[in-house]
């Protein structure tokens, strides 16, 4: 089956028509995270909302990269600079040849995360990434009660249909980075203020968080 086949309740597919102008609404946290005039990288682009946004809102130079042939074309008729590939191997770039690469909802769908983390480090001196945690309390419940996979984690596919072939926890992510070493972590979206519920959140992230987006730097580091 060809990955731009239309399929029912299917997210393997990768198929962004009638979804050209679809926006997230964590958009705005990434957003915050990057300064005005950044060269950018966007893996996983999908439609080029974010790519649009990052270019009106923070002047920025951005290419995106994106396996889905609908994606693609989506961005490029809206002028966007995007190229059809896969991003969990070789890219074609140089070292430090963007400021920020990013990630966003993604890293859980591609075969090996570890090359496009060594990658992400490689080409850009700060990484962005966001995934689903699988340690989400009402993930937790669905798996306890139900014994299944939870259904909210897989956005409503059920596990065989689902592109999210690698599940993990915001343990597992910073577990993942250290084994891969070269990676600071500046910031997690996750801390925010001096609330009594973002207190609760900072005492118990892996709990309470159900999408974290983390601002990583490379270091000098390496495994």
């Amino acid at each position: 089956m060809s990955i731009d086949t239309p399929s029912i309740n299917d997210n393997r597919n990768y198929n962004y028509s009638g979804f050209e102008g679809f926006q997230r609404k964590d958009y705005n946290d990434i957003i915050e995270l990057i300064k005005p005039n950044s060269k950018i990288l966007d893996l996983g682009c999908g439609n080029g909302a974010l790519m649009l946004r990052l270019i009106k809102e923070r002047n920025s130079f951005v290419k995106g990269i994106e396996i889905s042939g609908s994606g693609v074309e989506i961005c490029k008729s809206k002028g966007l600079n995007v190229i059809r590939g896969r991003i969990d191997e070789s890219l074609p770039f140089e070292e430090d040849e963007f400021d920020y690469s990013i990630c966003h909802i993604t890293i859980q769908m591609v075969m090996y995360p570890e090359v496009l983390l060594r990658e992400m480090k490689r080409v850009s001196k700060f990484q962005i990434v966001s995934f689903p945690n699988f340690a989400f309390y009402k993930n937790r419940l669905e798996l306890f009660f139900k014994g299944r996979m939870p259904k909210k984690m897989l956005f409503g596919y059920s596990w065989y249909n689902t592109g999210h072939i690698h599940q993990l926890s915001i343990q597992d992510f910073e577990e993942f980075i250290r084994n891969i070493g070269g990676f600071e972590i500046i910031q997690r979206s996750f801390i925010k203020s001096d609330t009594f519920k973002d207190k609760l959140v900072v005492l118990w992230p892996n709990l309470l968080i159900q999408f974290p987006i983390y601002l990583l730097r490379k270091t000098n580091e390496t495994n």
